[in-house]
């Protein structure tokens, strides 16, 4: 799968420090490899943000995504619970 970054993914991830900027790499390379995979907690989001998705970045932190097609997702968010207000 291809994954393309929003330009506010972007900013949010360069704010966040470096042991965490890496597990955030490692995720984004089972989310291309599966992003069904069980350990990414991939799920639906209701409310203001229906229509996107959410996976696990580690208990805090998580990555807003939606689906651009069936071979493309793009990165929205990152961040903790706040990132889905």
């Amino acid at each position: 799968m291809t994954v393309k970054f929003a330009p506010a993914f972007v900013r949010a991830y360069k704010k966040l420090p470096q042991n965490l900027q890496q597990e955030i790499k490692e995720r984004i390379a089972l989310f291309q490899s599966d992003h069904n995979h069980q350990f990414l907690k991939t799920h639906k989001l209701n409310g203001p943000l229906e229509g996107r998705l959410s996976f696990s970045v580690n208990y805090r932190y998580q990555i807003v995504f939606i689906f651009s097609s069936p071979e493309e997702a793009t990165l929205l968010a990152v961040g903790d619970h706040g990132v889905y207000k």
